[in-house]
């Protein structure tokens, strides 16, 4: 760290060094100033003013990537000592991509001098000090002397600048903070009320070369505890100090003991707007994505169809585009607030956490169920079927909303994670953008004219295409079964068989009955809502099977990845859930492959499979550590890197085979 600086120094100096030799003056210059008399046996508070020309700036005490600190050496009377130099809050200046800590005005640097029991008279304090002043082009090494002559006794005025130059410092924090090294990031957890407001916070670093000056640093509010982020260099050190600026201009005097860091928090300072803003272009992008998934995009099919079967008249378009809009919106907004309320009451949760109860998947399995029976023309619902009513397009968003919960396809794992950091309006924003980029497509055809002049004329096609469409849901029927068998083992998927197949006969009850032009049968709304009541109520409310993974793969821990590192093997990581579509269809697709467990195999590649079904608490924190509110999630390990490759969340083997073959080639 000193030699980059000395380099960095050197060609900054030689920028600064004149044709020729001239007498010039500082452009920092000091003074030594008192607060009052020296009382004999006491104190008195000592202040060296900074005073700097425009444009100029001089140095905190670690000036960061560049820059050197004052040095001060006293000439002192007998029995006379000063303290410690207590520098103001400095603040950030970057050039050329390097952080400094300056201070770019007049500035105070204070410290304390004791007095003999002894002294009287007029003492002669003196010192010499060498500094650093730079613009943002050249630097230039200065010195200077400055003294004192101090009296003692007597009742001189006090000089009331030192009030404000105190207030300028770092104030004690009351209680000690701790850190822990988390890969490359020093987690430091600050004690501070809740109430104690905090805007755009940065913690300035005493302890030198630990922290990447440069890098970002973020965030979080847990209760009453500042959880910093800051992105780390190198070292292990055994204790931390620095100062935790407020954002105006107020500071803390941070000293953190090692010791664990809580997870979870709200995301606060810049990196929060930056961060919501990213979440939710992220959410809308993947709420788009969910419309592909197989038990989406029937709905969003039918929708289409409702508009094709209407002639695309455009206020009723535009008007069921937006009911859907809003459904789709209130649905993961709801489902955005109660996983932040879960978590809120200490549970560790993510993304998707109601299908790890399998009352809930009894719910998708057999709404899944009606979904197909409806679009195979056993009966006829007006929300799916599509009436041109808005309550009817609001709750078929709201239902979209809900069976798209077992995904999180691309962009979402990152902007779902990113939520669940954020203060609880950014939360259920980005949560409700997820709900917007679901229904984009549908209103995209309602408000573009274009789009709607494209969709076919009505006719029997309509009729093929519903059928066609019961074959992705009938599939999400099925899958729903098989996870609620993995959750609830045998009972429960004899529950939900027998639960599916009274719900079935009471639909087929109610069809008939339609196509007869009667009203609706009792008998067959009561059959169906019986089997909806007793199937949630009877169903297991715990995770009865075991972890499933392909084969050769090991359960994952994280002393489970260490353990393999420091042997020298690669390791893959995957984490997965059985309600997940996306970690499915890749681990058929590309994980569990010949190809893909040969060149492993051949490399040294260790597996490591991470289930999430059960909502695994050890899972939902790692999760949580990498930014992620739900699965999937692939990590590449490779022995002597400090951080893992992170992989798409589409995977292919050709990914893995090259990763496999590098580490062979190593």
């Amino acid at each position: 760290m000193m030699l980059r600086r000395l380099i960095l120094l050197l060609a900054l100096l030689l920028a600064a060094t004149p044709a020729s030799a001239q007498p010039r003056q500082n452009a920092i210059q000091p003074e030594l100033v008192a607060e009052g008399p020296a009382v004999p046996g006491g104190e008195v508070e000592l202040a060296i003013l900074m005073r700097t020309k425009p444009g100029w700036h001089g140095y905190w005490q670690n000036p960061g990537d560049a820059g050197l600190p004052m040095k001060v050496n006293w000439q002192l009377p007998p029995g006379f000592s000063v303290g410690e130099l207590r520098y103001p809050v400095p603040t950030r200046l970057t050039v050329a991509g390097l952080m400094n800590y300056v201070y770019e005005r007049d500035y105070a640097v204070l410290t304390r001098l004791k007095v003999p029991a002894g002294a009287s008279g007029m003492v002669p304090i003196r010192a010499s000090a060498t500094w650093l002043a730079c613009t943002d082009k050249v630097c230039v090494p200065e010195s200077g002397e400055f003294s004192l002559d101090l009296p003692t006794g007597g009742l001189a005025s006090m000089d009331t600048r030192f009030n404000d130059w105190r207030r300028a410092l770092a104030q004690p924090l009351g209680s000690r903070a701790r850190f822990e090294i988390a890969g490359d990031v020093l987690r430091v957890g600050i004690p501070l009320p809740a109430d104690v407001r905090v805007d755009q916070p940065y913690l300035f670093p005493a302890t030198d070369g630990v922290i990447d000056y440069a890098g970002k640093q973020s965030f979080r509010r847990n209760g009453d505890l500042l959880i910093a982020e800051l992105p780390r260099k190198r070292g292990e050190p055994n204790s931390f100090s620095g100062v935790l600026s407020l954002g105006d201009e107020r500071g803390l005097a941070i000293d953190a003991v090692p010791g664990d860091v809580p997870d979870g928090g709200n995301l606060i300072g810049a990196l929060a707007s930056d961060a919501l803003l990213w979440a939710l272009l992220g959410a809308i992008a993947g709420g788009i994505l969910l419309n592909l998934m197989p038990c989406v995009f029937p709905i969003l099919a039918l929708k289409a169809l409702h508009l094709a079967r209407s002639g695309g008249e455009a206020r009723h378009a535009r008007r069921d585009a937006l009911a859907y809009a809003a459904g789709a919106m209130v649905g993961t907004g709801a489902l955005g607030l109660a996983l932040v309320a879960i978590r809120a009451g200490g549970s560790a949760a993510g993304w998707a956490f109601q299908l790890q109860d399998p009352r809930t998947i009894m719910l998708l399995l057999l709404l899944a169920t009606a979904i197909t029976a409806n679009l195979v023309g056993l009966f006829a619902v007006p929300t799916v079927a599509g009436e041109q009513r808005p309550t009817g397009s609001f709750g078929t968003g709201a239902l979209a909303a809900f069976v798209a919960t077992p995904c999180a396809g691309p962009f979402l794992g990152a902007a779902l994670g990113t939520a669940l950091l954020l203060p609880l309006y950014g939360s259920v924003l980005v949560f409700a953008a997820l709900g917007l980029g679901l229904a984009i497509p549908f209103i995209a055809v309602a408000f573009i004219p274009a789009l709607r002049k494209r969709l076919p004329a009505p006719g029997p096609w309509m009729k093929r295409l519903q059928r066609f469409l019961a074959i992705p849901m009938g599939a999400s029927a099925v899958a729903a079964l098989w996870l609620l068998y993995r959750a609830a083992g045998e009972q429960g998927l004899w529950i939900g068989l027998a639960a599916a197949a009274l719900l079935l006969i009471g639909l087929a009850v109610v069809g008939v009955t339609q196509r007869r032009g009667h009203s609706l049968p009792w008998f067959g709304l009561a059959l169906a809502a019986a089997s909806l009541i007793a199937a949630i109520s009877l169903a297991p409310d715990k995770a009865a099977t075991g972890v499933a993974r392909i084969k050769g793969a090991e359960t994952w821990s994280n002393d489970l990845v260490r353990e393999e590192l420091a042997a020298g093997n690669p390791v893959f990581v995957y984490f997965t859930a059985d309600w997940c579509l996306t970690c499915k269809v890749n681990e058929a697709a590309a994980i569990d492959r010949k190809s893909v467990r040969d060149s492993f195999e051949a490399a040294g590649v260790k597996v490591v499979a991470g289930d999430w079904t059960g909502g695994d608490p050890a899972i939902t924190r790692f999760l949580e550590s990498r930014g992620r509110a739900g699965v999937p999630l692939y990590l590449w390990y490779e022995p002597g890197s400090a951080e893992p490759e992170e992989l798409a969340q589409v995977l292919t083997p050709d990914m893995l085979i090259s990763r496999a073959r590098r580490q062979r080639q190593r």
